[in-house]
Formats: C-alpha cells, sequence, structure tokens
C-alpha cells in the first residue's frame, strides 16, 4: 500500500514536467514498455497507451486519444478473456502477442482518436484528427481523419516534404527551436525549401 502510494506521488510529481523529465521516461519504459521521446506528452497512461509502444520526440497527444493493441480472437470458442489471458487460469500461456507499435517524431494526435490493432506505424509529421478510428498505417505528413481514417492530404508538398526530412530538426532541443524562431521566423512557422535551406 505504501509502495503503490509513493508511486502514485512520483508519477504526479514527474508528470508536472511530462515534456522533459527523464526520470518519468525511464519509468514508463522500464514499467509499462511505453518508450516516449522528449518533448512528447499526453502519452503518460498506460491505461490508453499499451505495452509495446514506442513514441517519438516532439509528439502532441490529447488525453482522450485511445490506442488498441490487440483484438480479441474471434475465431475461438469465445471472445473472453479467458481464452487469451493466462492470467485467468485457464490456459497455460498468453496467445496474444502484439507487435510494437511505432509512432515517429512530430506526430499529433486529436480528442477521442482511437489507433485500432491494424496500425502499426504512424508517420514523421502525420495528423490524425479528432474522432478519427485508424485502422492502418499512416504516411509520413499525412493528415488522417475520418471513420474509418482516411488519408485526406499531406501537409506539406513533396519539396516542402524533403527539405524539412533534411533539416532534421526534431534531434534538436528546445533551446535550438528558439533559436531558430529568434533568428529565421520563416523556417520555423512557414517551412519550405526556401525557408529551411540546407542548414537549420
Amino acid at each position: 500500500m505504501i509502495t503503490r502510494l509513493i508511486e502514485k506521488l512520483r508519477l504526479r510529481l514527474w508528470q508536472r514536467d511530462e515534456y522533459e523529465s527523464l526520470a518519468l521516461r525511464a519509468y514508463a519504459a522500464r514499467h509499462w514498455q511505453l518508450e516516449v521521446g522528449l518533448y512528447s506528452y499526453g502519452c503518460f497512461d498506460r491505461w490508453r497507451f499499451p505495452a509495446r509502444t514506442r513514441i517519438g520526440r516532439y509528439c502532441s497527444f490529447a488525453k482522450s486519444v485511445r490506442i488498441l493493441d490487440a483484438n480479441h480472437p474471434m475465431d475461438s470458442l469465445t471472445t473472453h478473456p479467458f481464452l487469451y489471458e493466462a492470467k485467468f487460469g485457464v490456459i497455460p500461456a498468453d496467445r496474444i502477442d502484439p507487435a510494437w507499435l511505432e509512432i515517429s517524431d512530430d506526430v499529433w494526435i486529436g480528442h477521442n482518436a482511437i489507433i485500432t490493432p491494424g496500425c502499426k506505424a504512424i508517420g514523421r509529421g502525420a495528423i490524425i484528427g479528432a474522432g478519427a478510428v485508424v485502422t492502418t498505417d499512416v504516411p509520413p505528413y499525412a493528415i488522417m481523419t475520418g471513420l474509418p481514417a482516411r488519408h485526406r492530404r499531406d501537409r506539406f508538398d513533396a519539396a516542402t516534404i524533403a527539405a524539412i526530412e533534411a533539416s532534421r530538426w526534431w534531434e534538436g532541443d528546445k533551446a535550438s527551436l528558439k533559436a531558430l524562431v529568434a533568428t529565421r521566423p520563416e523556417a520555423a512557422f512557414h517551412p519550405g525549401p526556401t525557408t529551411l535551406g540546407p542548414q537549420l
């Protein structure tokens, strides 16, 4: 009881700085198999973000996003957990072994979006709209909306995407982003092949 209380207090303290807390990230990786890159937020919840989820840097998640890691087996006698989770004592070993979900850098997932087990990769820079139900992998820089989610368009044209990828801005820290805004605001707020240039 005391250990659980201490754990809750630690988590609450670390979550005050969920953007940068290395202790929170280490805890989530060790205890929940949830790997989260720096500056990503809204995802430190083991009930909404299951084990075997890997999240890149600078990602934004609404507090109502839900990730489903596996479906109930439909070809068994019953879809009840007794036949796929060993903890209930009916079967000797778990029968569901979900693959890792890879969410790349700079992904934004809106309110009430659901990521289903059919999706195992969300590309860098993608946006998933509020209420979307994602059933397949998401390409980089795609904007996905709807039920089921469909690729509506890309955030940028191909040349701008190439320039953003070449910049590798997501590898920098908050200070480097602040410096970019101060010295080259056009690159931060209107990225393109001419505004980004060869060096950030």
